[in-house]
Protein backbone atom coordinates (compact mmCIF):
# COMPACT_ATOMS: atom_id res chain seq x y z
CA UNK A 1 0.00 0.00 0.00
CA UNK A 2 1.30 3.46 -0.90
CA UNK A 3 1.17 6.24 1.64
CA UNK A 4 -0.70 9.38 0.81
CA UNK A 5 1.72 11.88 -0.74
CA UNK A 6 0.06 14.80 1.00
CA UNK A 7 0.98 13.21 4.30
CA UNK A 8 4.53 12.81 3.05
CA UNK A 9 4.72 16.48 2.18
CA UNK A 10 3.41 17.31 5.64
CA UNK A 11 6.32 15.37 7.10
CA UNK A 12 8.78 17.18 4.88
CA UNK A 13 7.41 20.62 5.57
CA UNK A 14 8.00 20.34 9.30
CA UNK A 15 11.53 19.07 9.42
CA UNK A 16 15.17 19.67 8.92
CA UNK A 17 16.59 22.13 6.61
CA UNK A 18 14.50 24.19 5.30
CA UNK A 19 14.85 27.82 5.01
CA UNK A 20 16.68 30.94 4.10
CA UNK A 21 16.41 33.97 6.35
CA UNK A 22 16.40 37.64 5.46
CA UNK A 23 17.80 40.52 7.46
CA UNK A 24 14.45 40.82 9.20
CA UNK A 25 14.75 37.21 10.42
CA UNK A 26 11.72 36.24 8.36
CA UNK A 27 11.76 32.50 7.74
CA UNK A 28 10.88 31.60 4.19
CA UNK A 29 10.15 27.94 4.61
CA UNK A 30 10.74 25.51 1.77
CA UNK A 31 10.37 21.72 2.00
CA UNK A 32 13.22 19.27 1.72
CA UNK A 33 11.85 18.13 -1.61
CA UNK A 34 10.04 19.53 -4.64
CA UNK A 35 8.17 16.45 -5.68
CA UNK A 36 7.81 12.91 -4.36
CA UNK A 37 9.33 10.57 -6.94
CA UNK A 38 11.48 7.50 -6.82
CA UNK A 39 15.22 8.10 -6.88
CA UNK A 40 15.37 6.07 -10.07
CA UNK A 41 13.11 8.65 -11.70
CA UNK A 42 13.69 12.40 -11.95
CA UNK A 43 11.54 15.53 -11.71
CA UNK A 44 14.01 17.26 -14.04
CA UNK A 45 13.90 16.60 -17.76
CA UNK A 46 16.22 18.99 -19.61
CA UNK A 47 19.82 20.15 -19.65
CA UNK A 48 18.55 23.65 -18.93
CA UNK A 49 16.89 22.47 -15.70
CA UNK A 50 20.15 20.81 -14.70
CA UNK A 51 22.08 24.02 -15.28
CA UNK A 52 19.46 25.89 -13.25
CA UNK A 53 20.14 23.54 -10.35
CA UNK A 54 23.84 24.36 -10.58
CA UNK A 55 23.13 28.08 -10.76
CA UNK A 56 21.04 27.77 -7.61
CA UNK A 57 23.96 26.20 -5.76
CA UNK A 58 26.24 29.12 -6.60
CA UNK A 59 23.57 31.82 -6.23
CA UNK A 60 23.04 30.51 -2.70
CA UNK A 61 26.46 31.95 -1.85
CA UNK A 62 24.76 35.34 -1.82
CA UNK A 63 22.60 34.45 1.15
CA UNK A 64 22.92 35.52 4.76
CA UNK A 65 25.27 32.80 5.91
CA UNK A 66 28.11 33.93 3.66
CA UNK A 67 27.32 37.66 3.64
CA UNK A 68 27.07 38.14 7.39
CA UNK A 69 27.00 35.13 9.67
CA UNK A 70 30.19 33.40 8.53
CA UNK A 71 32.26 36.49 9.27
CA UNK A 72 30.52 37.21 12.56
CA UNK A 73 30.81 33.59 13.70
CA UNK A 74 34.45 33.43 12.71
CA UNK A 75 35.64 36.68 14.24
CA UNK A 76 33.28 38.19 16.83
CA UNK A 77 33.53 35.04 18.95
CA UNK A 78 37.30 35.56 19.13
CA UNK A 79 40.05 37.98 20.14
CA UNK A 80 39.95 39.56 16.66
CA UNK A 81 36.70 41.49 17.10
CA UNK A 82 34.07 42.73 19.51
CA UNK A 83 30.43 42.15 18.72
CA UNK A 84 29.60 45.65 17.58
CA UNK A 85 25.98 46.49 16.91
CA UNK A 86 23.28 45.86 19.49
CA UNK A 87 21.66 42.62 18.34
CA UNK A 88 20.91 40.45 21.42
CA UNK A 89 21.27 37.25 19.40
CA UNK A 90 24.76 38.32 18.35
CA UNK A 91 25.58 39.23 21.95
CA UNK A 92 24.81 35.68 23.04
CA UNK A 93 27.33 34.39 20.50
CA UNK A 94 30.08 36.89 21.27
CA UNK A 95 29.70 36.36 25.03
CA UNK A 96 29.58 32.54 24.97
CA UNK A 97 26.05 32.32 26.38
CA UNK A 98 24.17 31.06 23.34
CA UNK A 99 20.74 29.62 23.99
CA UNK A 100 19.12 26.86 21.98
CA UNK A 101 16.46 29.41 20.99
CA UNK A 102 19.01 31.76 19.39
CA UNK A 103 17.58 32.75 16.01
CA UNK A 104 21.03 33.18 14.41
CA UNK A 105 21.91 29.59 15.23
CA UNK A 106 18.58 28.38 13.83
CA UNK A 107 19.11 30.48 10.72
CA UNK A 108 22.55 29.02 10.06
CA UNK A 109 21.28 25.47 10.54
CA UNK A 110 18.43 26.08 8.12
CA UNK A 111 20.72 27.73 5.62
CA UNK A 112 23.36 25.00 5.68
CA UNK A 113 20.87 22.15 5.38
CA UNK A 114 18.86 23.96 2.73
CA UNK A 115 22.02 24.28 0.62
CA UNK A 116 22.91 20.63 1.25
CA UNK A 117 19.49 19.75 -0.11
CA UNK A 118 20.18 21.72 -3.30
CA UNK A 119 23.43 19.78 -3.74
CA UNK A 120 21.54 16.54 -3.17
CA UNK A 121 19.16 17.37 -6.02
CA UNK A 122 22.09 17.41 -8.43
CA UNK A 123 23.70 14.31 -6.95
CA UNK A 124 20.43 12.35 -6.91
CA UNK A 125 18.97 13.29 -10.27
CA UNK A 126 21.40 14.59 -12.85
CA UNK A 127 22.26 11.11 -14.15
CA UNK A 128 18.58 10.41 -14.82
CA UNK A 129 17.82 13.50 -16.90
CA UNK A 130 16.82 12.16 -20.33
CA UNK A 131 18.04 15.17 -22.37
CA UNK A 132 20.86 13.80 -24.55
CA UNK A 133 22.33 17.26 -25.00
CA UNK A 134 23.50 16.96 -21.40
CA UNK A 135 26.75 15.10 -22.01
CA UNK A 136 28.22 12.44 -19.77
CA UNK A 137 31.21 14.68 -19.13
CA UNK A 138 29.02 17.57 -18.01
CA UNK A 139 26.92 15.30 -15.77
CA UNK A 140 30.09 14.05 -14.08
CA UNK A 141 31.33 17.60 -13.68
CA UNK A 142 28.02 18.74 -12.17
CA UNK A 143 28.02 15.91 -9.66
CA UNK A 144 31.63 16.64 -8.73
CA UNK A 145 30.89 20.32 -8.14
CA UNK A 146 27.81 19.48 -6.07
CA UNK A 147 29.80 16.96 -4.02
CA UNK A 148 32.47 19.57 -3.21
CA UNK A 149 29.82 22.09 -2.20
CA UNK A 150 27.96 19.53 -0.06
CA UNK A 151 31.24 18.60 1.62
CA UNK A 152 31.94 22.25 2.35
CA UNK A 153 28.56 22.73 4.02
CA UNK A 154 28.91 19.58 6.09
CA UNK A 155 32.39 20.74 7.11
CA UNK A 156 30.89 23.96 8.44
CA UNK A 157 28.09 22.04 10.18
CA UNK A 158 30.37 19.58 11.97
CA UNK A 159 32.64 22.40 13.17
CA UNK A 160 29.70 24.38 14.53
CA UNK A 161 27.59 21.60 16.09
CA UNK A 162 29.72 18.46 16.23
CA UNK A 163 27.43 15.49 15.62
CA UNK A 164 24.89 16.39 12.94
CA UNK A 165 22.40 14.52 10.74
CA UNK A 166 23.63 13.24 7.39
CA UNK A 167 21.00 13.85 4.71
CA UNK A 168 22.05 12.58 1.29
CA UNK A 169 18.72 12.22 -0.53
CA UNK A 170 16.67 15.18 -1.70
CA UNK A 171 13.60 13.18 -2.64
CA UNK A 172 12.40 9.65 -2.08
CA UNK A 173 9.17 7.94 -2.97
CA UNK A 174 7.14 6.58 -0.09
CA UNK A 175 5.83 3.03 0.03
CA UNK A 176 4.90 0.68 2.81
CA UNK A 177 8.13 -1.19 2.10
CA UNK A 178 10.49 1.78 2.41
CA UNK A 179 8.75 3.79 5.13
CA UNK A 180 11.58 3.21 7.61
CA UNK A 181 14.08 4.65 5.14
CA UNK A 182 11.85 7.66 4.56
CA UNK A 183 11.46 8.21 8.27
CA UNK A 184 15.22 8.33 8.71
CA UNK A 185 15.49 11.00 5.98
CA UNK A 186 12.67 13.12 7.30
CA UNK A 187 13.45 12.80 11.01
CA UNK A 188 17.16 12.05 11.01
CA UNK A 189 19.23 11.42 14.10
CA UNK A 190 22.65 12.95 14.57
CA UNK A 191 25.62 10.97 13.31
CA UNK A 192 29.01 10.73 14.95
CA UNK A 193 31.66 13.27 14.07
CA UNK A 194 33.72 10.48 12.51
CA UNK A 195 30.81 9.52 10.22
CA UNK A 196 30.35 13.14 9.13
CA UNK A 197 34.02 13.49 8.28
CA UNK A 198 33.92 10.18 6.43
CA UNK A 199 31.17 11.51 4.14
CA UNK A 200 33.03 14.79 3.63
CA UNK A 201 36.23 13.03 2.63
CA UNK A 202 34.37 10.58 0.40
CA UNK A 203 32.61 13.45 -1.39
CA UNK A 204 35.83 15.37 -1.94
CA UNK A 205 38.10 12.53 -2.96
CA UNK A 206 35.41 11.13 -5.23
CA UNK A 207 34.97 14.52 -6.88
CA UNK A 208 38.65 15.16 -7.66
CA UNK A 209 38.79 13.38 -11.06
CA UNK A 210 35.86 15.37 -12.49
CA UNK A 211 35.85 18.83 -10.95
CA UNK A 212 36.61 21.82 -13.20
CA UNK A 213 40.19 23.01 -13.52
CA UNK A 214 41.78 25.13 -10.82
CA UNK A 215 41.72 28.13 -13.14
CA UNK A 216 38.02 28.51 -12.34
CA UNK A 217 37.81 30.93 -9.41
CA UNK A 218 34.04 31.13 -8.95
CA UNK A 219 33.17 27.42 -9.03
CA UNK A 220 34.02 24.37 -7.02
CA UNK A 221 37.27 23.52 -8.79
CA UNK A 222 40.12 21.07 -8.31
CA UNK A 223 41.96 23.69 -6.30
CA UNK A 224 38.94 24.23 -4.04
CA UNK A 225 38.60 20.47 -3.49
CA UNK A 226 42.30 20.15 -2.61
CA UNK A 227 42.14 23.14 -0.26
CA UNK A 228 39.08 21.76 1.51
CA UNK A 229 40.64 18.31 1.82
CA UNK A 230 43.69 19.86 3.48
CA UNK A 231 41.48 21.74 5.94
CA UNK A 232 39.40 18.66 6.67
CA UNK A 233 42.39 16.41 7.38
CA UNK A 234 43.85 19.10 9.66
CA UNK A 235 40.59 19.51 11.58
CA UNK A 236 39.02 16.08 11.95
CA UNK A 237 39.50 14.00 15.10
CA UNK A 238 42.95 12.38 14.97
CA UNK A 239 44.22 14.76 12.25
CA UNK A 240 46.27 13.29 9.44
CA UNK A 241 48.98 15.88 8.90
CA UNK A 242 50.72 13.80 6.24
CA UNK A 243 47.51 14.07 4.20
CA UNK A 244 47.49 17.84 4.76
CA UNK A 245 51.01 18.02 3.35
CA UNK A 246 50.09 15.72 0.46
CA UNK A 247 47.03 17.73 -0.58
CA UNK A 248 48.84 21.05 -0.24
CA UNK A 249 51.66 19.52 -2.31
CA UNK A 250 49.10 18.99 -5.07
CA UNK A 251 47.62 22.44 -4.52
CA UNK A 252 51.02 24.04 -5.04
CA UNK A 253 51.16 22.58 -8.57
CA UNK A 254 47.89 24.27 -9.61
CA UNK A 255 49.34 27.63 -10.63
CA UNK A 256 48.52 29.68 -7.52
CA UNK A 257 50.86 32.35 -6.16
CA UNK A 258 50.77 35.13 -3.60
CA UNK A 259 49.66 38.50 -4.92
CA UNK A 260 52.56 40.93 -4.62
CA UNK A 261 50.57 43.79 -3.08
CA UNK A 262 48.48 42.68 -0.10
CA UNK A 263 45.83 45.34 -0.63
CA UNK A 264 45.16 44.08 -4.15
CA UNK A 265 43.34 41.20 -2.46
CA UNK A 266 40.61 43.55 -1.25
CA UNK A 267 40.63 46.68 -3.40
CA UNK A 268 37.92 45.45 -5.78
CA UNK A 269 40.03 45.80 -8.93
CA UNK A 270 42.04 42.56 -8.75
CA UNK A 271 39.29 39.94 -8.46
CA UNK A 272 39.99 36.36 -9.50
CA UNK A 273 43.69 36.95 -8.88
CA UNK A 274 46.52 34.40 -8.70
CA UNK A 275 46.03 33.91 -4.96
CA UNK A 276 42.32 33.20 -5.21
CA UNK A 277 41.39 29.53 -4.98
CA UNK A 278 37.61 29.92 -4.60
CA UNK A 279 35.80 33.22 -4.23
CA UNK A 280 32.20 34.38 -4.25
CA UNK A 281 31.59 36.51 -7.31
CA UNK A 282 29.65 39.50 -6.05
CA UNK A 283 29.34 41.09 -9.45
CA UNK A 284 28.14 38.05 -11.28
CA UNK A 285 24.64 39.43 -11.69
CA UNK A 286 22.83 37.09 -9.30
CA UNK A 287 24.45 38.15 -6.03
CA UNK A 288 24.14 41.63 -4.55
CA UNK A 289 26.66 41.91 -1.71
CA UNK A 290 24.64 43.82 0.86
CA UNK A 291 26.80 42.34 3.62
CA UNK A 292 29.38 45.10 3.19
CA UNK A 293 27.04 47.52 4.92
CA UNK A 294 27.02 45.31 8.01
CA UNK A 295 30.73 45.97 8.63
CA UNK A 296 31.66 49.46 7.44
CA UNK A 297 30.09 52.90 7.75
CA UNK A 298 29.71 55.30 10.64
CA UNK A 299 25.92 55.65 10.43
CA UNK A 300 25.45 52.98 13.12
CA UNK A 301 27.64 50.72 15.25
CA UNK A 302 28.57 47.97 12.79
CA UNK A 303 29.25 44.31 13.52
CA UNK A 304 32.77 42.96 14.03
CA UNK A 305 34.38 45.99 15.65
CA UNK A 306 38.14 45.35 15.48
CA UNK A 307 39.48 44.50 18.91
CA UNK A 308 42.21 46.36 20.76
CA UNK A 309 44.11 43.07 20.75
CA UNK A 310 44.07 42.89 16.96
CA UNK A 311 45.16 46.49 16.48
CA UNK A 312 47.92 46.18 19.08
CA UNK A 313 49.06 42.93 17.41
CA UNK A 314 49.53 44.76 14.12
CA UNK A 315 51.37 47.56 15.92
CA UNK A 316 53.66 45.33 17.98
CA UNK A 317 54.62 43.41 14.83
CA UNK A 318 55.19 46.64 12.90
CA UNK A 319 52.72 45.30 10.34
CA UNK A 320 51.52 48.58 8.85
CA UNK A 321 50.68 47.05 5.46
CA UNK A 322 48.14 44.48 6.63
CA UNK A 323 46.79 46.83 9.29
CA UNK A 324 45.94 49.46 6.66
CA UNK A 325 44.09 46.86 4.57
CA UNK A 326 42.26 45.34 7.52
CA UNK A 327 41.22 48.19 9.82
CA UNK A 328 39.85 51.65 9.00
CA UNK A 329 39.48 54.35 11.67
CA UNK A 330 36.74 57.01 11.56
CA UNK A 331 35.03 59.54 13.81
CA UNK A 332 31.66 58.26 15.02
CA UNK A 333 28.73 59.46 17.09
CA UNK A 334 29.15 56.94 19.89
CA UNK A 335 31.77 55.64 22.30
CA UNK A 336 32.12 52.53 24.43
CA UNK A 337 34.55 50.66 26.66
CA UNK A 338 36.57 49.64 23.64
CA UNK A 339 37.29 52.75 21.57
CA UNK A 340 36.85 56.52 21.63
CA UNK A 341 34.38 58.17 19.27
CA UNK A 342 37.17 60.23 17.68
CA UNK A 343 39.08 57.18 16.42
CA UNK A 344 36.78 54.21 16.04
CA UNK A 345 37.82 51.18 13.94
CA UNK A 346 35.90 49.25 11.32
CA UNK A 347 36.66 46.02 9.52
CA UNK A 348 37.98 47.14 6.13
CA UNK A 349 38.39 44.07 3.96
CA UNK A 350 34.77 44.18 2.81
CA UNK A 351 34.81 47.72 1.49
CA UNK A 352 33.03 47.67 -1.88
CA UNK A 353 29.72 49.46 -1.24
CA UNK A 354 28.32 49.11 -4.76
CA UNK A 355 27.06 45.59 -4.03
CA UNK A 356 29.80 44.02 -6.16
CA UNK A 357 32.08 42.82 -3.36
CA UNK A 358 33.93 39.56 -4.01
CA UNK A 359 34.80 37.44 -0.97
CA UNK A 360 37.31 34.62 -0.59
CA UNK A 361 36.31 31.19 0.57
CA UNK A 362 39.85 29.85 0.06
CA UNK A 363 43.02 31.72 -0.84
CA UNK A 364 46.59 30.57 -1.21
CA UNK A 365 48.13 32.30 1.83
CA UNK A 366 45.64 30.50 4.08
CA UNK A 367 46.72 27.13 2.69
CA UNK A 368 50.44 27.94 2.93
CA UNK A 369 49.97 28.65 6.62
CA UNK A 370 47.89 25.50 7.06
CA UNK A 371 50.69 23.55 5.39
CA UNK A 372 53.13 25.17 7.84
CA UNK A 373 50.89 24.03 10.70
CA UNK A 374 50.97 20.44 9.42
CA UNK A 375 54.74 20.51 8.96
CA UNK A 376 55.12 21.80 12.51
CA UNK A 377 53.02 18.92 13.83
CA UNK A 378 55.23 16.54 11.86
CA UNK A 379 58.44 18.03 13.29
CA UNK A 380 59.64 19.83 10.16
CA UNK A 381 60.24 23.18 11.85
CA UNK A 382 62.53 24.54 9.15
CA UNK A 383 60.03 23.76 6.41
CA UNK A 384 57.20 25.27 8.45
CA UNK A 385 59.12 28.48 9.10
CA UNK A 386 59.95 28.90 5.42
CA UNK A 387 56.25 28.81 4.55
CA UNK A 388 55.38 31.37 7.20
CA UNK A 389 58.18 33.58 5.95
CA UNK A 390 56.80 33.45 2.40
CA UNK A 391 53.66 35.11 3.74
CA UNK A 392 55.57 37.56 5.96
CA UNK A 393 57.93 38.67 3.23
CA UNK A 394 55.06 40.02 1.15
CA UNK A 395 54.38 42.61 3.86
CA UNK A 396 58.06 43.34 4.53
CA UNK A 397 58.29 41.59 7.89
CA UNK A 398 61.44 39.90 9.13
CA UNK A 399 61.65 36.10 9.01
CA UNK A 400 60.86 33.89 11.98
CA UNK A 401 62.30 30.60 13.17
CA UNK A 402 60.48 27.74 14.89
CA UNK A 403 62.08 25.83 17.74
CA UNK A 404 59.34 23.44 18.89
CA UNK A 405 55.82 22.28 18.09
CA UNK A 406 54.21 24.67 20.57
CA UNK A 407 56.40 27.55 19.43
CA UNK A 408 55.43 26.82 15.83
CA UNK A 409 51.69 26.61 16.47
CA UNK A 410 51.76 29.87 18.44
CA UNK A 411 53.69 31.70 15.72
CA UNK A 412 51.49 30.32 12.94
CA UNK A 413 48.32 31.29 14.82
CA UNK A 414 49.76 34.77 15.26
CA UNK A 415 50.49 34.98 11.55
CA UNK A 416 47.03 33.71 10.66
CA UNK A 417 45.48 36.34 12.90
CA UNK A 418 47.28 39.14 11.07
CA UNK A 419 46.89 37.67 7.60
CA UNK A 420 43.28 36.44 7.78
CA UNK A 421 41.47 38.77 10.19
CA UNK A 422 37.86 39.35 9.10
CA UNK A 423 37.88 36.46 6.67
CA UNK A 424 35.85 34.20 8.99
CA UNK A 425 38.73 31.94 10.03
CA UNK A 426 39.78 32.75 13.59
CA UNK A 427 37.14 30.78 15.53
CA UNK A 428 37.88 27.62 13.58
CA UNK A 429 41.65 28.19 13.81
CA UNK A 430 41.54 28.42 17.60
CA UNK A 431 39.39 25.33 17.93
CA UNK A 432 41.48 23.29 15.48
CA UNK A 433 44.76 24.06 17.25
CA UNK A 434 43.41 23.52 20.77
CA UNK A 435 44.21 27.11 21.73
CA UNK A 436 40.65 28.45 22.05
CA UNK A 437 40.24 28.43 25.82
CA UNK A 438 43.79 29.66 26.48
CA UNK A 439 43.34 32.69 24.22
CA UNK A 440 39.65 33.52 24.60
CA UNK A 441 39.66 33.55 28.39
CA UNK A 442 42.06 36.51 28.11
CA UNK A 443 40.03 38.77 25.82
CA UNK A 444 40.38 42.41 26.93
CA UNK A 445 38.61 45.75 26.58
CA UNK A 446 40.14 49.07 25.57
CA UNK A 447 41.59 49.61 29.05
CA UNK A 448 43.37 46.28 29.17
CA UNK A 449 40.83 44.65 31.49
CA UNK A 450 39.69 41.08 30.94
CA UNK A 451 36.20 41.19 29.47
CA UNK A 452 33.51 40.33 32.00
CA UNK A 453 32.18 37.50 29.86
CA UNK A 454 35.54 35.99 28.86
CA UNK A 455 35.27 33.33 31.54
CA UNK A 456 31.98 32.11 30.05
CA UNK A 457 33.93 30.14 27.48
CA UNK A 458 34.22 26.45 28.31
CA UNK A 459 35.01 23.34 26.33
CA UNK A 460 31.29 22.71 25.92
CA UNK A 461 30.74 26.20 24.50
CA UNK A 462 33.07 25.46 21.59
CA UNK A 463 30.07 23.76 20.02
CA UNK A 464 26.77 25.49 19.44
CA UNK A 465 23.44 24.16 20.69
CA UNK A 466 21.18 22.25 18.33
CA UNK A 467 18.41 24.76 17.51
CA UNK A 468 15.36 24.23 19.69
CA UNK A 469 13.07 24.61 16.67
CA UNK A 470 14.71 21.58 15.09
CA UNK A 471 14.39 19.51 18.26
CA UNK A 472 10.74 20.51 18.62
CA UNK A 473 10.10 19.12 15.13
CA UNK A 474 12.35 16.10 15.41
CA UNK A 475 12.51 14.13 18.64
CA UNK A 476 15.44 12.12 17.28
CA UNK A 477 17.76 15.13 17.62
CA UNK A 478 19.69 15.12 20.89
CA UNK A 479 21.13 18.29 22.41
CA UNK A 480 24.80 19.12 22.91
CA UNK A 481 26.00 18.99 26.55
CA UNK A 482 25.70 22.23 28.49
CA UNK A 483 22.56 23.53 26.75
Amino acid sequence: MKLNKSIYFLFLGTTLAISSVSCSDYLDTEPITDRAVELSDTPYKTASEAEDLMNTIYNDLGNEYWQLDYFFNGDAQTDVAYQGGDNPQNAQQAEYRIQATNSNVARDWNYIYGRINNCNKVLNYVDNIPDTSLTTTRRQEMKAEAAVMRAMYYFHAVQLWGEVPLVTEAVIGVTAENFDEVYAQVYPARKSVDEVYSLIISDLEGALPNVPASSYKYRASKGAALALLAQVYATKPNPDYAKVVSYTDQLMTQGYSLVGNYDYLFDGTHEGNSESIFEINGNGGSIWWWGTFMFIGNDWKKFNTPSNDLVSSFDSEGDAIRKASTVKFESVGWSDNYWSSANYPFAWKQRETSGNQNVYIFRYADLLLLRAEAKTRLGDYTGAASLVNMVRSRVNLSPISISSANDGINKILWERKLELAFEGQRWFDLKRTGKALEILKNRKDGNGNILSFANNITEQKLLWPIPQTQRDNNSNLTQNPGY
